[in-house]
């Protein structure tokens, strides 16, 4: 029998959970935590974390790209479309399959990923300037066990959560 797992802890606690993840994703899309300065909201969420992963795991086919992300390979395709026409993502043969096209960073992209990410710690800076450094610890662990149980939760059967981790 399942527990009905509202039951399990406070109510009350519970909803304001929910309200302030339901105001923090609507302030987070509005402003796309952008960061500051001439960097903020120049680039949309889909970009920033295709570039992301294109970084932290090097260049790869459309399908693991997409398998990486827990996202499908039409919806990449066409995010990855316009990060090439503007010369962030370079579109290459595979070294062993000259019919596969590989993704990578362009120099370009690399450097635009990098002043958007710079722009975005400083605005995590000013956010949390007044915070002690065990609140941001504790917020940065307490946030990333919530997207990591979201991420669990959300992954297609078959997939564990470290495939699609909490980044993508």
């Amino acid at each position: 029998m399942s527990m009905d797992m509202t039951t399990a802890g406070d109510t009350g606690l519970l909803e304001t959970l929910q309200h302030e993840v339901a105001l923090f994703a609507r302030r987070a899309e509005q402003t796309r935590l952008g960061g500051v300065g001439q960097v903020r909201n120049s680039m949309d969420r889909a970009a920033y974390l295709l570039l992301n992963r294109l970084d932290k795991e090097g260049p790869m086919g459309v399908k693991a790209l997409a398998a990486s992300m827990g996202i499908d390979s039409s919806t990449v395709t066409r995010q990855v479309a316009p990060l090439v026409d503007t010369g962030l993502v370079k579109r290459t043969s595979h070294p062993e399959d000259g019919r596969a096209v590989v993704l990578q960073l362009s120099p370009r992209g690399v450097a635009r990923l990098e002043e958007v990410r710079s722009s975005r710690r400083q605005l995590m800076a000013e956010l949390t300037h007044d915070w002690a450094p065990q609140e941001r610890e504790t917020f940065c662990a307490l946030l990333a066990r919530f997207n990591g149980a979201l991420s669990a939760r959300m992954a297609p059967s078959g997939v564990s959560p470290t495939d699609a981790p909490s980044g993508s």
